[in-house]
């Protein structure tokens, strides 16, 4: 049977191949992340699922509307957790079949079309149609209180007029085309002024066509986008009882389709045991044992293990099914996390090897961080990237950063020696087990761990220790991931319940067993 969250309580990348140059880079370092993890993104692993029942047979067209299903709810998600969201319009590849039979029939159409132009007298059927779908789009983009731009769109565009002018010869369509450029001046956007004004520029009507509806599409495009944003307040309102809805209904077809989240939860829930048998040693026997049981919250395992995506293995294990839609975010999440360690400790090693004299200097912290975001680009699931090497190269940036800036400000550069230890600290980082590294580790995961649990409160927790000059990075990553996961509960809540509910009775039930025993 499948798990329905309400009873209990009585109650939406595309990728493609991608060479980033270091120019690319340094314009935008967080952009190439993206682009790198979006290209190298893996794809879903299912193989090692669980399963608690066995799969029932599904009809072709159960299959269809649940894949229906799952992509509306995969868009209106998309909507509502991509702030910069836009339709774009579809771009074949240069060379693929699509692409070369589509170019074949335009032109073939266009043709004709010069080819009825230019006959004597001209021939205007296909000239007719075109002039009615242009009249189509024009009134498609009208509000309903637009009555006075609607009657002049019907009157000037009244294609059965139109086709007496052709048949008696009196057809200036030069003067139509006028209009309708004028039209799309008055219903564009602002910006796109620019391709009204090409239009203005052309005087051969067959090419004219073709730009007006290219232009055209840029509006419709235009005109989605306005809608997108203008329902998406409504949409974030009620998105999150949609997606709840769509994923029972592919729970419903698919009812081992929380066996990830279940295996998720309960390495949570494990975590935290492990974690306050540590920290508590009495929960763990004797009388503590229930205590440390119930000593476990829901909320608390359902943070660990939002904290746990963080240090996901994308390549060799699948994502539990309710974060899935969001994985790509969780992975940029994830990297940009990385990197910023790394940062963290470089600076932390490099102001240790200056002292006090580059502290405060102005600008200095921004160039160091720009630079091991740039050089460290590549580290993005790339099997081939040698974080050591390019580590080295950082040391050796950093070491030139640091003797002109000393230098500027009136202090004595590093000596050779000082050089060769500070870069030797810096290479030191590509090891797993570097001191420092897994501090800076330690006190960001910390960081966020205390952001989860204080995230009904507008101010953010205390930062940390040594965490100082990469403050606004981590707040900035800090308030996107917290974003992420509180939609995401918002969303998937009853289904967590619904299985912590189990997995903490059931761990409660045990240790109060051995607890008896004992």
């Amino acid at each position: 049977m499948s798990q329905n969250p309400d009873k209990p309580h009585s109650s939406e990348e595309k990728s493609s191949g991608l060479e980033d140059g270091q120019e690319e880079s340094l314009d935008n370092p967080d952009q190439s992340i993206r682009k790198r993890i979006r290209q190298s993104a893996p794809g879903l692993h299912r193989d090692d699922t669980p399963k608690s029942s066995p799969p029932r047979p599904v009809s072709i067209e159960e299959l269809m509307e649940t894949a229906k299903g799952v992509t509306n709810m995969a868009l209106a998600h998309e909507i509502v957790v991509n702030g910069d969201f836009q339709i774009k319009p579809a771009e074949l590849p240069e060379h693929s079949l699509e692409k070369k039979v589509r170019d074949i029939v335009h032109k073939a159409f266009w043709d004709c079309l010069e080819a009825q132009l230019k006959e004597d007298p001209p021939t205007y059927d296909h000239a007719i149609k075109l002039l009615g779908e242009i009249k189509e789009n024009l009134l498609s983009f009208l509000l309903p209180g637009h009555t006075r731009l609607r009657s002049q769109i019907t009157e000037v565009l009244d294609l059965d007029l139109i086709k007496q002018e052709a048949e008696n010869g009196a057809l200036d369509i030069s003067k139509l085309v006028e209009f309708v450029i004028g039209m799309m001046g008055t219903l564009c956007a602002p910006a796109r002024d620019e391709e009204i004004k090409k239009l203005k520029e052309i005087n051969e009507i067959v090419p004219l066509f073709r730009a007006i509806f290219s232009v055209l599409d840029l509006m419709k495009m235009d005109m989605a986008n306005f809608a997108v944003s203008s329902i998406r307040p409504k949409l974030m309102q009620q998105s999150a009882e949609y997606e709840r809805r769509k994923f029972q209904e592919f729970l419903e077809k698919q009812p081992n389709s929380l066996d990830l989240v279940t295996r998720w939860l309960q390495e949570a829930a494990d975590d935290l045991a492990t974690l306050r048998c540590k920290t508590l040693p009495a929960h763990c026997s004797g009388d503590g044992a229930t205590g440390g049981a119930s000593a476990l919250r829901s909320t608390a395992v359902q943070n660990q293990a939002y904290l746990k995506l963080l240090k996901w293995d994308h390549v060799n294990r699948p994502f539990p099914e309710t974060v899935l839609m969001d994985q790509t975010r969780f992975q940029e999440i994830q990297l940009e996390l990385e990197q910023l360690v790394l940062i963290g400790t470089v600076l932390l090693v490099t102001f240790s090897a200056a002292g006090s004299a580059l502290v405060d200097v102005p600008g200095f912290a921004e160039k160091i961080k720009t630079i091991v975001k740039v050089l460290l680009a590549g580290i993005v699931l790339n099997g081939s990237f040698n974080l050591k090497e390019a580590l080295a190269t950082v040391g050796e940036k950093v070491c030139a950063e640091v003797n002109s800036s000393l230098s500027q400000h009136g202090f004595t550069p590093f000596s050779a020696e000082r050089e060769t230890v500070l870069k030797g600290q810096i290479q030191a980082v590509a090891s797993p087990e570097n001191t420092i590294c897994k501090l800076i580790d330690a006190r960001i995961q910390k960081f966020l761990e205390n952001y989860l649990a204080s995230s009904h409160q507008k101010s953010l927790p205390a930062l940390p220790g040594g965490l100082g000059p990469i403050q606004r990075e981590l707040e900035e990553i800090a308030v996107k991931y917290v974003r992420l996961v509180n939609y995401n509960k918002m969303v998937f809540s009853p289904y967590y319940d619904a299985v912590l509910g189990k997995i903490l009775t059931k761990e409660e039930s045990q240790l109060v067993g051995k607890s008896e025993e004992s």
